[in-house]
């Protein structure tokens, strides 16, 4: 794995998956659709506050969401809880921090190969230039050149 494994926060105002469908940027594969926005400084939990807030502000937080079209109830709550185990092992150890998520079922995610699927996801952190390793690579490239 790439990095420490942080833990997730899960989104469940509407407001933020409306910010982050808004704001965001997205990308869809054939398993799922990863919508990502940057956590801005006055939006954080905890803003103005110092000390145990700036791990806040660094967290990752994640929204699950499936429509009537992936399925019936029982095809949704499988769809969403695959995410939700994509998200425990992808996004906590390999997406950049200080971002929301909102991941997306399509109708192949209950049924697609649960390694297609991480693949998928790392697929487009990698699209969307959020894995961690490159989010570490494009600050160290950032600044002034010679």
């Amino acid at each position: 794995m790439a990095g420490a494994r942080r833990a997730l926060a899960t989104l469940a105002k509407r407001a933020d998956f409306l910010r982050v469908a808004g704001r965001g940027a997205k990308w869809a594969t054939a398993g799922l659709v990863l919508q990502a926005c940057p956590r801005s400084a006055e939006r954080a939990p905890g803003a103005g506050q110092s000390g145990a807030n700036v791990s806040e502000a660094q967290a990752i937080r994640v929204g699950y969401t499936a429509s009537k079209k992936v399925g019936g109830a029982v095809v949704r709550n499988r769809a969403r809880r695959r995410l939700r185990a994509l998200a425990c092992e992808v996004l906590a150890a390999e997406a950049a921090p200080g971002h929301d998520y909102v991941l997306i079922a399509r109708a192949e995610t209950a049924t697609r190969d649960y390694a297609a699927l991480r693949n998928d996801m790392r697929f487009a952190l990698k699209r969307l230039r959020l894995l961690q390793k490159q989010a570490e690579g494009q600050k160290q490239t950032e600044g002034p050149r010679p």
